[in-house]
């Protein structure tokens, strides 16, 4: 008879585990929302969740902006015209293929937040010495706590990236020093994609787990699927 399984009395129970591992897998970059409006309690433990991610050296070096003004979301729906235009150019000869993809739901969603790094981040130097980077990644953190929980709530979020950072950071009075990351829409969805929309579309598709788990060193091969070392789950 095998052994059971050695006892882990942090886990959370099977249905909480269930969840974790749903909300990931279920995740999407949604761009079609409903115009119905967001529960503020909702918003509050999104933003909760946002707040409670990692940072390096616990800067926390998030900042989030609301965008409730009708005028200024146009504004900023029209910067992220003028990059998607300029983005679909520069792809060349998949311009067309670019230009049919819906990149946002800014004038539909619910609910857009801007999130962006602060300014001052030069004094946190905890973690960050050889790798200054790590403001930015600790920020990517927050961004996906939001995004899961708002997985989990039953509501879509679509990160945009498409735009120039120094406009939107002139539009929104972002002090010197602070760099808007992402403008998020979160909002009510008739649907969850089945799988990444880009995929839906062939733009790309999800690389095999094998092709990006190395083992004591760069390309070396991963542990076999059937090994205890390489299985993951159950």
């Amino acid at each position: 008879m095998a052994e059971s399984a050695p006892s882990l009395p942090h886990r959370f129970s099977e249905a909480e585990v269930s969840g974790v591992y749903r909300a990931i897998a279920e995740r999407r970059d949604m761009r079609h929302f409903r115009p119905d409006p967001v529960d503020p309690a909702i918003l509050s433990r999104l933003l909760w969740a946002a707040h409670h991610a990692p940072s390096v050296g616990f800067m926390q070096p998030w900042r989030f902006m609301r965008i409730t003004d009708r005028a200024l979301r146009e504004r900023m729906h029209q910067l992220v015209e003028k990059e998607r235009c300029a983005t679909a150019r520069a792809l060349g000869e998949r311009e067309d293929e670019f230009m049919k993809l819906k990149v946002e739901g800014l004038l539909e969603a619910g609910e857009v937040v801007v999130v962006a790094l602060a300014d001052g981040r030069e004094k946190h130097i905890f973690g960050r010495r050889t790798l200054p980077e790590m403001d930015l990644a600790s920020v990517a953190c927050a961004i996906q706590n939001m995004w899961l929980a708002a997985r989990a709530e039953g509501l879509g979020l679509g990160w945009v990236s498409i735009f120039d950072p120094v406009d939107l950071a002139t539009l929104l009075g972002m002090p010197v020093g602070a760099r808007p990351v992402a403008i998020l829409c979160i909002g009510h969805v008739e649907a969850f994609y089945p799988r990444p929309m880009l995929e839906i579309h062939q733009w790309a598709e999800r690389m095999p787990i094998e092709t990006v788990v190395f083992e004591n060193g760069w390309g070396a091969e991963p542990p076999s699927a059937g090994s205890e070392a390489g299985r993951v789950g159950g």
